[in-house]
């Protein structure tokens, strides 16, 4: 045996053993990806029929407007907001899209424990997303509208359709208040956490 075939054996043993260490933690990270999937979807309704939550809980599609009925996130609407909404639409000439509207209480709920993933608390959520048992999503009396220019022409025009901006931190955020069309919207609230509605 010559004196460079131990250094051989040695550098084959060292490549074998990152190999292995490599298809381990392949299979490690592919058994993680799986619990995952598997575990990822939020469920709603109980014993087999169970589903993930979508459309039928509120969730919206990209490009739904004020006017698309069989979207249940707008057809759930309170009647009076939507016809506000659709009256503004129209008058305005421009497309109300809508981001989110009515809401599931499942949904709400997902919605929630996500902002508190993400703001790290249950406090610092609230000044994003309310409870399903405070947010006036879940009862259809607030829509999220998309795009600038709507929500441009709001900020101006809204208070004559009852249609008003509630937090500050929220410009997409519009609740209907049928007295703004004589006196003007009420102050802003800093954040929903500010709202005394969300204090139950």
């Amino acid at each position: 045996m010559s004196v460079s075939e131990p250094a051989q054996l040695t550098g084959r043993r060292t490549k074998l053993a990152l190999r292995a260490a490599f298809v381990v933690a392949n299979v490690a990270l592919i058994g993680i990806f799986i619990h995952q999937t598997l575990s990822a979807p939020v469920l709603s309704g109980g014993g087999s029929g169970q589903r993930a939550l979508g459309e039928a809980d509120g969730a919206v599609p990209e490009g739904t407007t004020v006017f698309d009925d069989e979207v249940a996130g707008v057809a759930n609407l309170d009647p009076s907001l939507l016809g506000a909404l659709r009256q503004a639409s129209t008058d305005a000439g421009i497309k109300f899209f809508v981001n989110s509207g009515w809401r599931s209480p499942a949904y709400q709920e997902q919605l929630l424990n996500e902002a508190i993933s993400k703001y790290g608390s249950k406090e610092e959520a609230a000044r994003w997303v309310a409870t399903p048992e405070t947010s006036p999503h879940v009862s259809g009396h607030a829509v999220d509208l998309g795009r600038s220019d709507a929500l441009a022409w709001l900020s101006k025009h809204g208070a004559a359709y009852g249609l008003c901006q509630i937090y500050k931190n929220e410009p997409w955020h519009y609740e209907l208040r049928p007295e703004a069309i004589e006196h003007g919207c009420p102050p802003m609230y800093a954040d929903p956490s500010h709202d005394p509605r969300m204090q139950r």
